[in-house]
């Protein structure tokens, strides 16, 4: 088979029906689809198969078969269905005097050049994109000059011993009394668990008249409310 001088990407989609073929943009990848041409195996398998459907099974196997036969005998009509599909496809896509690729007209040609934008790219379009890259780099530059003039770390010790230093982790006590005998706080303990005195009962005050008896009751003494 002869050179085929078109996109070095392409899909075929052929099948026993007939053939078809997808090429795809050297540089960015669209894609353009040639015409569907019909297949004179696949229009046989056709009608063998219609004949199936009205005469039985002996025709099917033959039907099923016609793909088989074009594997066997149809590279040339294969061929010749590429070559078609190839000089339909030359007049969508624009080959680049400079490199050789085709691409496409809409994405990746530059008319005012007549070569692709690999090898001549469009000058506003680089302009625009350099203009981006340069703002967003100057920010960044601001951005690093601005922070450094701000003081993060200027209440952090960085001396030898703050380093070996461990902070002290501050013991939480449980709420409760103390021990009339050692101060120790023994919460809500009847004896001290460092001495074993007896914790006394903590003095009830009456929410009616404020009278504090010294035993714990449950009615106060003097005005007889509950406590």
């Amino acid at each position: 088979m002869a050179v085929i001088q078109f996109v070095r990407n392409y899909d075929d989609l052929s099948t026993d029906r007939g053939y078809q073929f997808k090429f795809h943009c050297d540089k960015c990848g669209n894609g353009h689809l040639s015409s569907f041409q019909n297949s004179m195996l696949g229009t046989a398998g056709s009608l063998l198969r219609a004949a199936s459907d009205i005469f039985g099974g002996w025709a099917g196997g033959a039907a099923n078969s016609t793909y088989e036969i074009q594997r066997a005998v149809g590279g040339k009509a294969h061929d010749s269905a590429l070559s078609e599909a190839v000089q339909e496809g030359k007049q969508f896509f624009k080959q680049c005097a400079r490199c050789g690729h085709w691409v496409c007209p809409e994405i990746c040609w530059n008319p005012e050049a007549s070569m692709c934008e690999d090898c001549a790219p469009r000058l506003q379009e680089e302009m625009a994109s350099a203009q981006a890259h340069a703002k967003a780099d100057i920010a960044r530059a601001q951005l690093y000059e601005k922070a450094q003039k701000v003081d993060y770390a200027g209440g952090v010790d960085m001396s030898a011993d703050s380093v070996l230093r461990a902070p002290e982790v501050p013991q939480e006590t449980a709420p409760g009394k103390l021990c009339q005998n050692c101060g120790v706080n023994i919460g809500h303990a009847r004896f001290c668990p460092e001495c074993g005195t007896a914790a006394k009962p903590e003095k009830v005050k009456c929410g009616k008249c404020g009278f504090e008896p010294e035993k714990v009751v449950k009615f106060c003494p003097e005005c007889g409310n509950k406590l």
